[in-house]
């Protein structure tokens, strides 16, 4: 499979591409500083500005899907750049005819109870809020619209640096906890139910999410 991954050299970015390149896929890893990335077999790196939609079309032609792992968090304005950065994604991704679009999203937009999402809890963490809100709207984008086949896959509560297990449980648009009420997942793993969906689409035009 031909995949475009946007973000390739971040947190979760790094993890897609690790697991992407682990079973044999063609990666094109788009991103701001290529220099960050070492050459591989199957691996592609290119300069990449998000914002520039028509130049980002380009880059993705050809792919099977564009997997976007964008994030803003560098940026002064969060919200702002990630909401601007999704809405070229999105229009690219539609104009270079790419069946499908695989998000990264964040947790804060799961429900902890009926009506009540995680990012409006008391304990929702400051520094993460402008980003949860941002890959908010953009869920919001994706489901307003029909022209673009979608998957917005959101991580626990926590996501950490951990092991490869294969072993987690998926859910749809509800906060998952274990036992102790904890919600947690490794990056790799995170990253194993990704490209899972990528290989086998089972949530089409569908939020879903991954924890222990």
């Amino acid at each position: 499979m031909k995949i475009a991954l946007i973000g390739a050299s971040g947190f979760i970015g790094s993890a897609l591409r690790e697991e992407a390149l682990h079973r044999g896929h063609q990666v094109k890893a788009l991103v701001t500083q290529p220099e960050r990335i070492a050459a591989r077999p199957n691996l592609t790196i290119e300069k990449s500005d998000v914002l520039d939609s028509q130049a980002l079309t380009e880059q993705l032609r050809g792919a099977d899907v564009v997997l976007s792992a964008f994030s803003g968090h560098a940026q002064q304005d969060v919200r702002g750049y990630y909401v601007q950065g999704f809405d070229s994604i999105l229009a690219a991704t539609q104009a270079a005819g790419v069946e499908r679009l695989l998000v990264v999203g964040g947790a804060g937009s799961l429900e902890v109870a009926p009506g009540k999402l995680l990012i409006d809890t008391p304990d929702f963490p400051a520094e993460y809020k402008t980003s949860a809100e941002g890959a908010k709207a953009a869920l919001e984008q994706l489901r307003d619209q029909d022209a673009q086949t979608w998957t917005f896959l959101s991580p626990a509560a926590e996501i950490f640096p951990g092991e490869r297990t294969g072993n987690f449980r998926l859910g749809s648009d509800q906060l998952l906890v274990d036992a102790e009420g904890n919600s947690l997942i490794s990056v790799q793993d995170y990253a194993v139910a990704m490209l899972d969906e990528a290989e086998e689409p089972r949530h089409l035009n569908q939020r879903f999410c991954v924890a222990y």
